[in-house]
């Protein structure tokens, strides 16, 4: 049933469309333009005018060898001398080598990364997202009792201050009295 009404779907569409290009034309016999047609003597046309043309059957038959000479890489394997390509690979043994040490690490390591942690990853991201949540919260709360302990630490410092100051005003009054009296301080 869903293939009929596809079909029909795709019928209606392709006559939307046979309509907007040929318009109300029709053919000699009378009935309205197919697309289908069209492109079904074009294609007839050209297999006649390839059958019949010599050079387009050799040219049908060497598309594979035009493939092969249009690759980019048919003119490096041209250009380039098996030689120079030997001296490519040389020239680049170290790295070479370097780079095969790293795969052969990674292939002995592949059983750590197919292991039941790596594979459970996922289920932990919920916790480790609670987790996180807990953090950040912890990490303002303790900024906001740093914030607290220097604002206490600026009222003492303040406070001993001003103390300090008081006791060398009542020391220097103490003082100027014992000498207006004529006591000498203890030492």
């Amino acid at each position: 049933m869903e293939k009929k009404v596809a079909t029909d779907n795709l019928e209606m569409r392709l006559q939307a469309l046979e309509t907007r290009i040929y318009g109300e034309r029709r053919s000699k016999s009378g009935r309205p333009l197919k697309c289908a047609d069209s492109l079904a003597r074009i294609q007839a046309g050209l297999t006649n005018t390839a059958n019949k043309r010599e050079r387009v059957k050799i040219l049908h038959k060497k598309i594979e060898d035009l493939m092969k000479y249009l690759d980019p890489q048919f003119t490096d394997h041209i250009a380039v001398p098996d030689t120079m390509k030997l001296e490519f690979i040389l020239a680049e043994e170290d790295f070479l080598f370097s780079q095969a040490a790293l795969l052969e690490q990674a292939n002995n390591l592949q059983p750590l990364l197919d292991s039941s942690y790596i594979r459970d990853v996922p289920e932990h991201a919920t916790k480790l997202q609670r987790l996180s949540q807990i953090h950040i919260k912890q990490q303002d709360q303790a900024d906001a009792q740093c914030q607290e302990v220097k604002k206490l630490f600026e009222e003492y410092n303040k406070m001993m201050f001003l103390l300090s100051k008081q006791f060398t005003q009542w020391d220097e009054t103490l003082r100027k009295l014992e000498e207006a009296k004529g006591i000498r301080p203890v030492e």
